[in-house]
């Protein structure tokens, strides 16, 4: 399933990975993109999904897009 124009599909989690679908406007955000780097040195990023997989703890990525919206 396509993510909405304007928005990026998201797959969260260590073990089982759960879909978001988050405004482009996050990868702008200073706190989204501590977010990111912090998971690529930690785990690299890793794209089976199909999209961009974060393979951090869901609660920690919930934090940070909770304060940007």
């Amino acid at each position: 399933m396509a993510a909405p124009k304007g928005f990026l599909a998201v797959y969260v989690g260590e073990i089982q990975k759960k879909r978001y679908v988050v405004p482009i406007s996050y990868l702008s955000q200073p706190s989204f993109q501590a977010l990111l780097s912090r998971s690529e040195e930690e785990f690299e990023f890793d794209y089976p999904m199909g999209g961009l997989t974060i393979p951090c703890p869901e609660d920690t990525f919930i934090n940070v897009t909770s304060q940007l919206q």
